[in-house]
């Protein structure tokens, strides 16, 4: 069994094992930390899956009034620590954006997570802070693909960023990945809203490799379930190419698997009929 939580709405989702509980969509849940328990929502019921999950966290029940009001408490104190931090960078003349605030009741540690051109001396900072917020308290500076992460937002695609939901770790992204995915390699049309090169990128790239690597170059003369042309284009997302006809100069879109010679070699040699798309 397998279930998904979310501590905020929208926000990335983590898998617990649900144990002996079987909470339903919604519903309030406590997810075990390194701080203790905290609470999630939960954002997929439990449900079978055939993949093993060894490891996964165990859900540690249903949150009851107690962890709901400790919950709502700690997020007052996290939202009156960005207000304070705001006010005191700026009467600081500090060049920092504030990202995210973290807070650890038992500990009474605030974590004040920010965003700089460079490296800032908030030595003062971090005092005055500390004394306002009556608590220990650090500061961390983060990049702007992990500022991106804490902020969530909306990708070129129209859905919710990547790194804010599924993606757990940065990977290095290359501009040769655009180019080999035939994108303008534009910096305003393969950035993601970090500023950055587009995630997406990386994990769509052995798809490319692959195709590329099977199917016919353009150029290059085919035989199509159509007749006879040669390739203009390559449709990778739906696995086929588009043809130019000899006969007349209409295009068509073919399947891969109809224009490749080992697949049809294996099909002339078993009675299998290459499928097409038109």
């Amino acid at each position: 069994m397998i279930m998904a939580v979310s501590f905020t709405r929208y926000g990335r989702l983590y898998y617990l094992d649900p144990g002996e509980h079987s909470p339903k969509v919604g519903d309030k849940v406590l997810v075990p930390t390194d701080s203790g328990p905290e609470v999630a929502e939960c954002v997929w019921a439990p449900q079978y899956t055939s993949e093993d999950i060894d490891g996964l966290p165990v859900c540690a029940g249903i949150a009851g009034e107690e962890h709901l009001t400790r919950d709502e408490t700690n997020k007052r104190r996290r939202a009156e620590a960005r207000s304070v931090s705001k006010r005191l960078i700026k009467r600081h003349t500090l060049p920092m954006k504030v990202v995210g605030i973290d807070y650890l009741d038992q500990d009474n540690v605030y974590t004040v997570y920010f965003s700089a051109p460079h490296r800032v001396d908030f030595r003062a900072l971090v005092r005055d802070l500390a004394r306002n917020l009556r608590a220990r308290v650090e500061l961390r500076q983060i990049g702007p693909r992990d500022e991106a992460r804490l902020q969530g937002g909306i990708g070129p695609c129209g859905r919710d960023l990547c790194c804010a939901t599924f993606l757990k770790d940065f990977e290095p992204v290359s501009v040769r990945m655009a180019k080999d995915q035939e994108l303008p390699v534009n910096p305003l049309r393969i950035a993601g809203a970090c500023g950055r090169l587009m995630c997406c990128l990386k994990y769509e790239h052995p798809l490319y490799q692959e195709f590329r690597a099977t199917a016919p170059r353009v150029g290059a003369s085919v035989d199509t379930p159509q007749g006879a042309g040669t390739v203009v284009g390559h449709n990778v997302p739906s696995d086929s190419v588009v043809v130019r006809l000899n006969d007349g100069g209409r295009r068509c879109s073919c399947s891969r698997a109809s224009v490749c010679g080992p697949r049809k070699a294996h099909d002339a040699a078993y009675g299998g009929e290459p499928g097409d798309e038109v």
